[in-house]
């Protein structure tokens, strides 16, 4: 073996390792993404499953008549309107878990950090130390109310027997459910769903 073909195949050797190791690298920096993304995931689908298990009434509970009213025009002036209430949650109502209509809202925040049902922040035990080897502070979560307007975000059902909803009958809602946990453009994953209102007088 002469030296020009021993330094060729030093280069040769050289320049593929190099390939492989900036192959590994990208798998390094990135390996976290999937694994919090799975996070994310795991954390819309039970804030969307407490939302969806809310009650969805005709009248607001305060109502004497709550439980007889037969729509939103019997309520007395009390009507169920999509809006946060005052304390905290579980809420009575799923339309309690958006400040106003099409409007995104941090509704699972407590000073400025999302908190699980409990009150405690997520990813922490009852000990308030962290589960795991990293804190879930980042992640938040909003939610996004709208009724089932064609124009706005579609009905519901086949056609001819379609749902509709507007603020004055509030039939069904879309829930739109998005959980943030990067700064990435993509770094969150989004759920939707449907509510519909079956049990207008069963109060919480």
């Amino acid at each position: 073996m002469t030296l020009i073909e021993l330094v060729i195949f030093m280069v040769i050797i050289g320049v593929a390792a190099a390939g492989i190791i900036g192959v590994l690298n990208i798998g390094g920096n990135h390996s976290a993404d999937p694994v919090r993304r799975k996070q994310a995931l795991m954390i819309a689908e039970a804030l969307m499953e407490e939302v969806l298990l809310a009650r969805f009434t005709f009248c607001d509970p305060n109502y004497a008549g709550a439980a007889d009213a037969t729509s939103q025009a019997n309520c007395g002036g009390q009507p169920l309107v999509i809006g946060t209430p005052a304390g905290g949650r579980p809420y009575g109502n799923v339309a309690n878990y958006a400040g106003a209509a099409n409007t995104a809202k941090r509704s699972f925040a407590v000073s400025g950090v999302d908190v699980d049902i409990n009150g405690r922040a997520l990813g922490v035990n009852p000990s308030l130390a962290t589960i795991g080897n990293a804190s879930l502070a980042g992640i938040t979560t909003t939610v996004t109310l709208r009724y089932l307007d064609p124009s706005v975000s579609g009905t519901l059902g086949p056609a001819g027997r379609a749902i509709s909803s507007d603020a004055n009958d509030i039939r069904g809602l879309r829930i739109t459910l998005r959980t943030t946990y990067g700064t990435g453009a993509n770094d969150y994953v989004e759920l939707d769903a449907y509510r519909t209102r079956y049990a207008p007088n069963f109060l919480p």
